[in-house]
This record gives C-alpha cells, structure tokens and sequence, in this order.
C-alpha cells in the first residue's frame, strides 16, 4: 500500500496549491468526481426556471456518493449534477428508452437538503427538479429534440443534427438524449457565483454531509488507523470516461477473494478518506505533472511536495539543441564526451533550482496500465529522492549520448541527446508497432527501469535496433532523414548497452567523437564504409542524389560478410573515384589518404576475415561520417568547417 499511502500525502500538498492554479489543474475535492456536462440549466433562488443551454467538451467536479463515482451498471444517483434520466421527473413522459432513476436522486438531495449540512442553492434546485418539468423546459428552449412527445434517438430533419445530438455518444448508430447531464446555476441576490460546480461552500456542504454517512470502521492498511472503510473505490483516474479501477471486489462468486478470505474487507480495507484523496491526487498528477502515455499506459513521476520534477522519458530536444553551441570544444576530433557531461551537469541543476527541489525531496514512480475496460494494474513503483532521480536522469543521457537527427522550427538538425521513449520505439520496430500496441506497451515496461533506475539495455532491443539501422536498403529514397533518425538512435542504444552491461569483457565506453586510434576491427570496418559512401555522394551528379550509393545497399551484407562485400564496393568505387579525379583532385587525394590510413591500422588478418561484425560497427560508421560532414578539403587537406553540423540544416555534400 506504499504508493497509495505516498498519494494520499502528496493531496494535502496539492491542495494547498489549489488558489494559485487553474481550474483544470486543480486537485479535486473528495466526494466528487469529474464528468462531461452536456446541458446547462439556469433557475434563481426560489427554484423558478430561467434559461437553458448547450455544453460542449465542458467537464465539472461534480459532488458524488461512494457508489456514484464508481458506478458502471445499474441506478445510483449523484447527489447534485447529474444525467436527465434522473433530474427529470417527466423523462418517463417523453419515451426515455433507460429506466428513470428520479426518485433515488430526488431522496437523496431531499436528504441532503434536510441535514444541518444544507445549502441554499441545492434547496432551489431540489424545489426545482420537484415540479416535474425539467424535459418540458428543455424542449421548450429546444435544447432537447423530441417528435410526438417522444426525445429523438435519430436525427432526421433536415439540414445538420442540433449541438447536442452532435455531442453525444451513438450506440448502434442511435443515441439517447436522457443520457446527457444536467449541471446547473442558480443565480441568487448578492451572490457572485451562481454555477452551482465552482461554488466551494457548495463543495465544503456535500463533502459534510456525506462524510457523515456509514458506520463500517476498520483498520486502514495505508495508515494503520481505525477509520470509516470504503465499500467502493473510484474509477475514472485517467480520463472522464475511464471505467479502470486500481481497487475493486465486485466477484462475489468467483476467485478474486475467495479461498484466502470470507469477505473483501479481509482482503483490504482501504478508509474512504484515503481512498478519496489518493485517487483525486493521482487524477490530478495525471493532468498536470511529467506524463508519459502509450494508449491506456501511462507513467508518472512526481514530487510527494507537489513541485514539478522533469520528465523521465522525453528530453527537451530545443534545450539540448544549446548544449555545446555555447561551447569552444565542437570538433568531432576532440572529447565531446567531457564537455557535453559538464553541460549536463548545469543543465540538471538548473530544473532542481527552477523546481526549487531539495535534494532529499522525495520523487515517487508510477505505471498504470489497463488489464481490461474495468480493471487497471500497477506495472511499476518505486519510491526516490531529487538528487538520486536527476542523477538517473543525467546519467541516461550521458550513457546514451549520441547524435541524434531530430526536426526542431521546421529545420533538420544533429543534436547531442538521449532519444526520447517514443524515438526508440520507432527506431527498434518501425511500422510494426502501429498494429501490434501490446509489443509496444512491452517495449517501454521494459526501457523505463533503464531510465530511471541504472539498469542494463536489455541486448535484444539493442540489436533490433541496429539490424534495422543498417537495412538502408528498407528505407525509400525520400527517407534519408528517417534512415539518419533511426541510425542515431541505434548508435545511442548501442552505446549504452556497453556502458551498462554486466559483462566486463564487453563492457567498453564509446565517446560521441571520431575515434582516430581506435584499431578494432568491427570500428574501423564502420568508418571504410562511411568514407565509401562519402567519396560516391560527392560524385553523383545532381540529377543522381537521390538514388543510393553502392555503400548504402550493401550495408547489410557488408556486416554479415565484409572483407568480400570490401573488395566489390572498392571496385565500384573505382568510377567515382576517377570523376573526383577530373574534377575535384584535392577531394580525391584526401578521401584516398584517409581510407589508407585505416587500412593500415588493420591487423592483416582481421582485414581478410568474413567473421560477421558487432553493433560497434555502426558507432565506427556513423562517427566518420559526422566527421566527415563537420569537414571539409582546402588544396588537399580536411580542414574543420565553420559551421558546425550539429546545428546545421540537413546535410550537405560540401566539396
């Protein structure tokens, strides 16, 4: 019960934020519950009707019993707000198609306004409601539809459906107008605030009155205190319409208790008190605080204090983008690595001030997932401090490093980051997961402990990863930019897994820059193919950029048998190496000096071998190539470009 005992505490802080935030960022009350109101009703304090309208996408904290809330199937009233299939005592009258629940919510706002609890503008309401007309005033201000004194489940006039046929939902193509909730406003002498939902004193009464309701007391599992237990949890935690509970025990008849326990509260007693305000914490957490969502998959990260903390899953691409502009170390000869960790250190302390975070404060983890339409699991828990949450933060983009070729103001652009979750699903398993959300959904259980917590690249989605990366072959012409994303990403998860991994014979740091003594083979094999595929690009006429380069549609044989797939992509290369050689001499002696210059750092034997070659060879691959893009030749020489390729626009095949 740890994480619903940590919601329970971080209500009380989010509660007292409450006056400096807007409506929709608010905690909820307990004793209420959000929905989706459809119609407005305007009456004035002596229960006499005014005014009605039509809402649209208009959600309210509406007040609400412990079995409201949570209902799904069969009649329960809400105490205030509620659908015209209980509001309306005429809805029978007009052919509604649902049984009318009027008298169970006539009794209980009846008991409401006749407790010490009571309340002016619920007792004009109930005044209201009694006389019987509410269907009739509707229609009558043609908010309602109906047609022989019976409310329309089809729109068939002519021209386009009134607003609130458009708004509700359709069942079978039909829909049902007493389905559509009633919120109301009852407009008092010297009372500003006459929407009865934005009225606290309102608020502050239900939540009284209902409190004071039950005698069932027991040991709370989340406090350890006797306290009123609740008989029902609330649903409706991630959305309005959301039927998931995290707690419920409905089957009487099956095994969801039985055999261990007699009754559901030998099970678990939760407090209605606790149970009310980690749930509204939590639904409150999920509006406004670092959301990572995957469908009905989400993850949470917050602060017990209710200060902001940073999103575990998604950098801020725009913000790493500036990470070394302002930096004297840009050459891809030198270690970036150094200098991007020190400018990662600043930029995480500067979210800890800005969040005005404690060191100590303590960070709470959540991930939620649905198991069916009415029940939700927890997929993972774990509890921190600040200083040990950024850490893992910075620590995933310092070991995951790379550049990445991300779209920032319409521009193409090398950025120095961590892909973001979503950028590595698409990296590992492309179009695949548009039609398989479960592989997906496993996908990220299995890389979030990776990001918040240290652990290892789990091997088989790194090598996806990169088996998709060097499959260029796969990507159409006009996906280049694609093709670089997703080789960003494999070279950043390849890297990774070799800092992290538990085998210390693999275990190897690659930095971000060019590694010119590096004399492994799969690394230097990496940087031949780059060099391969820059001397043909620079060849290709204009009329031929489009088309790929014989380095291109060999790379994956190239893996799987290099020394062979060497000699035919040297051969080819003989061609364009000649019209370098017409045209642009200096470019052809430096592309020659450097492909010499790797070769004579092979081991002869590496050199003539087919041994098929690890992911290392990518990171070879893709660190020659930003080097040579960061370059260019002046009578013969590389000479660094002015512009670094990092901010630059997409790539150039500069001469």
């Amino acid at each position: 019960m740890t994480w619903l005992t940590t919601l329970y505490k971080t209500y009380d802080e989010l509660e007292k934020r409450n006056d400096t935030l807007p409506f929709e960022q608010q905690v909820m009350p307990i004793c209420h519950t959000l929905q989706n109101a459809h119609i407005h009703i305007v009456i004035n304090n002596r229960g006499e009707f005014l005014r009605a309208e039509v809402l649209e996408k208009a959600q309210i904290v509406l007040p609400a019993t412990e079995q409201s809330a949570g209902r799904s199937s069969g009649l329960c009233a809400h105490a205030l707000a509620d659908k015209i299939q209980y509001v309306a005592k005429d809805y029978a009258d007009f052919g509604g198609v649902k049984k009318p629940g009027f008298e169970l919510y006539q009794a209980q706002l009846k008991a409401w306004c006749d407790s010490e609890y009571s309340h002016p503008a619920v007792t004009a309401v109930l005044q209201y409601i009694t006389k019987g007309t509410v269907v009739a005033d509707l229609i009558a201000e043609k908010v309602l539809h109906q047609q022989d004194r019976k409310l329309l489940t089809k729109w068939q006039g002519a021209g386009e459906a009134p607003t609130l046929l458009k708004t509700l939902p359709k069942e079978k193509g039909l829909f049902d107008q007493g389905s559509a909730l009633v919120c109301w406003s009852v407009e008092t002498p010297d009372e500003p605030q006459a929407k009865t939902w934005l009225d606290p004193s309102i608020q502050h009464s239900w939540i009284a009155f209902d409190s004071q309701n039950g005698d069932n007391s027991a040991l709370c599992y989340a406090t350890g205190e006797n306290k009123l237990v609740a008989s029902n949890h609330p649903a409706k935690i991630r959305h309005s319409g959301d039927k998931a509970k995290l707690i419920s025990a409905n089957d009487k008849s099956g095994y969801t208790f039985r055999g261990r326990f007699l009754s559901n509260e030998e099970a678990c007693s939760i407090s209605f008190e606790v149970t009310q305000k980690a749930h509204n914490a939590l639904r409150c957490l999920l509006t406004k605080q670092s959301v990572f969502r995957n469908g009905d998959q989400v993850y949470l990260a917050w602060a017990v204090s209710g200060k902001t903390v940073p999103k575990a899953t998604e950098p801020d691409f725009v913000d790493f983008a500036n990470l070394l502009e302002t930096s004297n170390i840009v050459d891809h000869t030198q270690d970036l690595g150094r200098e991007y960790a020190s400018q990662l250190r600043r930029y995480f302390n500067g979210i800890k001030v800005k969040s005005q975070l404690d060191d100590n404060e303590q960070i709470a983890l959540l991930g939620l997932d649905s198991a069916t339409p009415g029940r939700m699991g927890i997929l993972y828990y774990r509890e921190t401090i600040a200083k040990e949450f950024l850490a893992r933060l910075e620590q995933w983009q310092r070991d995951l490093g790379w550049q990445q070729r991300v779209k920032i103001n319409e521009h193409w652009r090398w950025v120095y980051s961590a892909p973001s979750l979503f950028r590595v699903l698409d990296g590992v398993y492309g179009d695949v997961l548009k039609s398989t959300d479960t592989l997906k959904k496993n996908l990220i259980t299995r890389l979030y402990p990776c990001i918040v917590e240290g652990k290892s690249i789990p091997q088989d989605i790194m090598q996806s990863a990169f088996h998709r990366a060097i499959n260029r072959a796969a990507y159409k012409s006009d996906q280049t930019w694609l093709w670089l994303q997703n080789v960003g990403i494999a070279c950043s998860l390849i890297k990774g897994f070799y800092i992290r991994t538990t085998n210390s014979i693999l275990q190897k740091e690659y930095p971000m820059a060019l590694q010119q003594d590096n004399t492994s083979r799969d690394y230097l094999f990496g940087r031949l193919l780059a060099v391969a595929n820059k001397i043909e690009k620079i060849a290709l006429s204009s009329s031929e950029t489009n088309r790929l380069t014989t380095a291109e549609r060999f790379m994956t044989q190239f893996v799987n048998k290099p020394s062979d797939t060497w000699l035919n992509i040297s051969n080819a290369l003989v061609p364009y190496q000649q019209r370098l050689f017409n045209n642009y001499q200096g470019y052809d002696k430096a592309t020659k000096t450097v492909i010499s210059q790797i070769t004579d750092m092979f081991d002869p034997a590496d050199f003539t071998s087919n041994q098929k070659l690890s992911p290392e060879f990518l990171l070879g691959f893709h660190n020659q190539m930003m080097w040579l893009e960061s370059h260019k030749v002046e009578q013969g020489l590389w000479v660094k470009k002015v512009t670094d390729t990092q901010t630059t626009a997409p790539l150039e095949e500069t001469v």
